[in-house]
């Protein structure tokens, strides 16, 4: 599971690069859609995460049957921890006086955790015919 955090976490690094980077291209047009930024940086990493934690992380192959509840269940994770994120963000920003270019790597910090609970133990969670887990 160690290796899988660290191949996770090195996935997450792109994401996060993906996410930064639209984030930061939106403030840039325009500061107040701070939060808009977060959303559409968000959804372009949570697509590059699936497709690179499904082949290199969690080893989920294509033609798989699980793949589209896969997908769903990616969608579902990171719309929670996106929903936690916004929130994060917006308390860092608006009540604690921190950056708006601070925030999002603080964010960053606190998810990815989580993220790699709810993709390791639900979204990639396959069972092999004996009972154990395909993850590990």
């Amino acid at each position: 599971m160690a290796i899988q955090f660290i191949k996770f976490g090195l996935v997450g690094v792109t994401n996060s690069i993906v996410m930064l980077a639209v984030y930061y291209i939106v403030i840039w047009i325009n500061y107040d859609l701070y939060l808009i930024g977060n959303f559409l940086g968000y959804m372009l990493g949570i697509l590059n995460s699936y497709i690179l934690n499904s082949k290199f992380v969690f080893n989920n192959q294509k033609g798989n049957a699980s793949n589209k509840s896969s997908l769903l269940k990616v969608y579902i994770s990171y719309g929670i921890t996106l929903a936690l994120q916004t929130i994060l963000l917006y308390v860092m920003v608006n009540m604690l006086s921190i950056s708006e270019s601070i925030a999002p790597i603080i964010n960053i910090v606190i998810t990815t955790p989580i993220n790699f609970i709810f993709n390791k133990f639900w979204a990639f969670n396959t069972k092999k015919t004996n009972g154990e887990n395909n993850n590990d």
